[in-house]
């Protein structure tokens, strides 16, 4: 395959594929209707060892690619041939992982003889707040939270999972993309996940986090909130940081620990979720307000954490911003929303990327397409 020119078509047919970190994702795309999400996840077996172990989830993603995409063509109900352009994450993400994404996008650009879009992950998530369910399955995705008409810009972006915290301007999604903050220690989710570990929860630690605490007092103890304070703002306003609040969930288990108390679970968890989704809402609707942007889109798997969708419906309400959040199965890491950016991209005319790129696991936001 040569590096083709740009051409634009209006509902170009797109296959995305994302191997980020630990789900084989490969989707399937028209325009902005949604086809086909096929997911393989390798959970299981990072489960064995508390969290993602980067060669394993690099061998799942082997493994798993070729039945995920053919499951995603049967899903779809369409053939490779028919196919106007491959989309693929490069990056940011795990080296080893991303790399066989890459590759298995190149492979099937080259026999097939068609153009290859490199996308940006991050910008990916924002990308599946377009995608509605195709009429003839009109119960294959549920109704986004929010969902009131097309996605409008410039939006706020609030993107929260295990790999990545991260606070967005999007003005134009296809080619104006700005970081505003990002956390500068763990993500929210590695913070779930490290908690849920403290206290003896399975991983991963999010949904086990979110059960647990369903039955604790929020307000029991006031844990950190992270570069909250006034002399942190002037350096860090829009960035986060949650390795002091999981610290400090230790010491406080450690301390009744050694006085011989029961450890309140539900109430440790409740609270430390409390904290957590207090703080992303805080800084979130802040960079609203700050930059006169009334619209805030939430993305990531840590979306789905209940308190962290009921705290963003309160306060966006009671701000007077837009609340929007894509369908849950769309939150996390899926090729649907990388079909979805690369279908922006083939539909605005933007070149195809062609073969020299490689792997990226440090992308910038800013960066929505390698070429």
């Amino acid at each position: 395959m040569t590096e083709a020119a740009a051409t634009r078509i209006a509902e170009p047919l797109v296959l995305g594929i994302e191997t980020s970190c630990d789900e084989t994702g490969v989707g399937i795309v028209r325009g902005r209707t949604l086809l086909a999400n096929a997911i393989a996840s390798s959970m299981d077996e990072h489960a064995r060892y508390g969290g993602v172990i980067p060669e394993v989830a690099a061998r799942a993603h082997l493994e798993a690619m070729t039945p995920t995409i053919e499951r995603a063509l049967a899903d779809a109900g369409v053939e490779l041939s028919e196919l106007d352009a491959i989309a693929v994450t490069c990056g940011p993400g795990l080296a080893g992982a991303l790399m066989v994404g890459v590759a298995a996008a190149k492979a099937l650009a080259v026999s097939l003889g068609k153009p290859l879009y490199a996308v940006n992950h991050l910008v990916g998530h924002v990308g599946a707040d377009l995608l509605r369910s195709d009429p003839e399955r009109p119960d294959q995705l549920r109704p986004a939270v929010g969902d009131v008409g097309e996605l409008e810009l410039p939006t706020i972006a609030l993107l929260v999972s295990g790999g990545h915290t991260s606070l967005l301007l999007v003005r134009d999604l296809v080619g104006d993309v700005e970081m505003l903050g990002e956390t500068i220690d763990d993500a929210a989710g590695e913070a779930f996940d490290k908690v849920a570990r403290l206290l003896g929860l399975p991983y991963p630690g999010g949904p086990q986090i979110d059960r647990v605490a369903a039955d604790g007092d929020p307000n029991a103890i006031r844990f950190p909130r992270g570069l909250t304070h006034p002399k942190d703002l002037a350096r860090h306003r829009y960035d986060f940081s949650f390795s002091g609040l999981k610290t400090s969930v230790a010491r406080w288990v450690e301390k009744r620990e050694s006085a011989g108390e029961e450890i309140p679970v539900a109430d440790v968890a409740a609270s430390f979720r409390e904290a957590v989704a207090d703080v992303l809402l805080t800084k979130a609707l802040a960079a609203c307000a700050d930059l006169g942007v009334p619209r805030l889109l939430l993305g990531g798997g840590v979306v789905a954490n209940a308190r962290v969708r009921e705290l963003a419906a309160e306060r966006a309400a009671a701000a007077g911003v837009q609340l929007r959040v894509p369908p849950l199965s769309l939150c996390t890491d899926n090729g649907a929303m990388i079909a979805s950016l690369g279908a922006q991209l083939v539909a605005a005319g933007h070149a195809p990327s062609g073969l020299a790129f490689g792997a990226d696991s440090t992308l910038p936001v800013d960066n929505v397409q390698i070429r």
